[in-house]
């Protein structure tokens, strides 16, 4: 069994796995580097029946358990984050993890509380460190509970719901299964690369100044 492999991931656990990464992912910062998105998508791809090869999930599991992990987690990496997320956020050394940090704080910068919180869902990454991070800053906890629902569940049932109706639509989705999670793990790749190089021009600008 592969982490790393969504598919792998569903064959192994089905909805639980999904329940438990998402959980991971959005609550603890050693779970940002699973796969959220991809995950997501192929669960969507394999609950249409014949649509693959693979193990056949069902709907009405697959969108509660996605929706309870990535819900509870994002709560719980909340709560990290009030007591005594600072410390820890700042005794981390993966540059990745940093970087998500700034990212995360020029996204509440920019957007304030609700848009960033709804969008950090859809960014690998910041929406791992969002939550603990609200939670250091110190984000009254009604608002941030109110708009981490809004964002995950949009998030999760949007994503599942684009694999299923892809997978109704395209006969024999099997064969294109790999290129389609591929260009998924790409697009959502995509805000993390403009923010890097917006955050270039910034300094660039900075400097010149």
């Amino acid at each position: 069994m592969n982490p790393l492999d969504a598919s792998s991931l569903l064959a192994a656990f089905g909805a639980l796995g999904i329940a438990v990464v998402l959980f991971a992912e959005t609550g603890l910062l050693v779970g940002f580097f699973l796969p959220g998105d991809s995950l997501l998508f192929t669960a969507g791809l394999l609950c249409v029946p014949g649509a693959t090869n693979g193990p056949q999930l069902e709907l009405y599991q697959v969108l509660p358990a996605a929706l309870a992990g990535a819900l509870v987690g994002a709560q719980t990496g909340y709560v990290i984050g009030q007591r005594g997320g600072q410390g820890l956020l700042r005794r981390s050394k993966r540059r990745s993890l940093q970087e998500g940090v700034e990212r995360a704080v020029v996204l509440l910068a920019r957007y304030g509380h609700g848009k960033a919180i709804v969008l950090a869902r859809f960014i690998p990454i910041v929406r791992t460190v969002l939550n603990p991070l609200c939670g250091v800053l110190g984000v009254p906890v009604r608002s941030f509970t109110f708009w981490q629902v809004v964002g995950g569940t949009v998030w999760v049932v949007g994503v599942v719901m684009a694999g299923y109706a892809l997978g109704s639509s395209v006969p024999s989705i099997d064969r294109y299964l790999l290129p389609i999670i591929g260009l998924v793990v790409v697009v959502s790749v995509i805000p993390i690369v403009l923010e890097v190089f917006r955050a270039r021009r910034a300094r660039r600008r900075g400097g010149d100044a």
